[in-house]
């Protein structure tokens, strides 16, 4: 197994240039296949030893190739959430206008989007805002607390289903009856 990931190891540099099929951004594929060499490692090793079994090492770099373009493409793999979901990308809107820079610093600074002085607008949807509350506004006039409570567990606390029967040693179906009620509800109201 030792000697089948060195193989993978020596892939590094094929990896990152079937990367740049996808982005041109240097950090973001060196993040993406490092993730991926850590994918390969921590993937079972009876499913990684059967694909070189099969296919040879042609076999792992596909199957290599493909856990990269969705590392790199999908809203739902692990690389997306690890570097960006979060991040927030700098734009020429925030540009400090109270330091003072020579004219070609800035036109080249602007354009480039490079300089320390470019900041991330934090953009606040008052959508959302506006929407959560008119969601705890309708929940306050729910008769039953149970519905209630239960609904801010499971949305709130960002419990699973599980979790919360668990937790409650209520049985999931009844956990997903009552919150799928209440959903209905709220939807019913807030579409009026």
């Amino acid at each position: 197994m030792t000697e089948l990931y060195k193989q993978i190891a020596k892939l590094t540099d094929k990896f990152r240039t079937m990367a740049y099929g996808l982005t041109t951004d240097e950090n973001k594929i060196n993040e993406a296949v490092q993730e991926l060499m850590l994918y390969f490692l921590q993937m079972n090793p009876e499913t990684l030893q059967s694909i070189y079994e099969k296919d040879g090492i042609d076999g792992v770099t596909r199957y290599g190739a493909v856990a990269l373009r969705r590392a790199l493409t999908s809203t739902r793999s692990n690389f997306y959430y690890k570097y960006e979901k979060y991040y927030t990308h700098i734009d020429s809107a925030s540009y400090n206008s109270s330091t003072t820079y020579s004219t070609d610093d800035v036109a080249h600074n602007i354009a480039n989007n490079k300089n320390i002085a470019n900041l991330p607008n934090e953009e606040i949807s008052n959508y959302k805002i506006n929407k959560l509350e008119l969601i705890d506004k309708e929940l306050d006039k729910l008769d039953s607390w149970y519905d209630r409570e239960l609904f801010k567990l499971y949305y709130y606390e960002g419990n699973t289903l599980d979790s919360l029967a668990d937790k409650t040693k209520i049985s999931r179906n009844s956990l997903f009856t009552t919150i799928d009620k209440v959903r209905t509800i709220l939807k019913k109201e807030l579409n009026e």
